[in-house]
């Protein structure tokens, strides 16, 4: 006997939230802007992506489970045992972890490899490094300005590249960031022929 499966009419857009570990050198409201950037994301019905790190990305994940959202992560390490033990990482406000065991760098590739859009808060060399994956990956990157670090670095960066703007958006405000995101994702999926639920 056949089992016909419905067609899926959409997926959850997955948004990637890159930003600082270390957060001593963003501005003093980065975390609390990183939490509410979260929220708004799970508001929004989208899935948080996260490298399954302290700092930034972590404020972002607890904004969004506490508003009830769904939070992936990646991690660079290759088991629970390790996350803990060795990278000292955390596992709270993450419905799922995948351990790579890629370290950081092959981690980065496959955190935004796995995402629709990664939003850039404050952030240091590992988040440049994440940003400028999806730029040549032709993502939609979206960068949230007044954060400090490589966020309010990464417009001028861009500038002086001369490969063109990329498929970066800008903004200081959230909600507005967000809404120049989901607009960049819609192009995708209509290109593609997705429909969004």
């Amino acid at each position: 006997m056949a089992i016909k499966l419905s067609r899926r009419q959409h997926l959850k857009y997955k948004i990637c939230i890159s930003g600082a570990a270390d957060t001593g050198h963003c501005t003093v409201d980065a975390a609390e802007k990183a939490e509410e950037l979260g929220r708004e994301i799970a508001r929004r019905g989208m899935v948080l992506v996260t490298g399954a790190t302290v700092g930034i990305p972590y404020w972002a994940a607890k904004g969004a489970k506490e508003e009830g959202g769904i939070v992936f992560g990646i991690s660079p390490a290759a088991s629970e045992t390790a996350h803990i033990k060795t990278y000292h990482l955390p596992t709270d406000f993450h419905d799922m972890i995948m351990y790579t065991g890629f370290e950081y760098s092959g981690r980065n590739l496959l955190l935004i490899r796995s995402s629709d859009a990664v939003i850039t808060i404050c952030g240091r060399m590992g988040t440049l490094n994440e940003f400028t994956i999806g730029f040549e990956d032709q993502k939609p990157m979206g960068v949230l300005e007044g954060t400090g670090g490589t966020a309010d670095e990464l417009r001028g960066i861009v500038e002086k590249m001369h490969r063109g703007p990329g498929r970066v958006v800008y903004s200081r405000d959230i909600k507005d960031l967000v809404d120049k995101i989901i607009a960049e994702i819609d192009k995708d999926k209509k290109s593609n022929g997705i429909k969004r639920g």
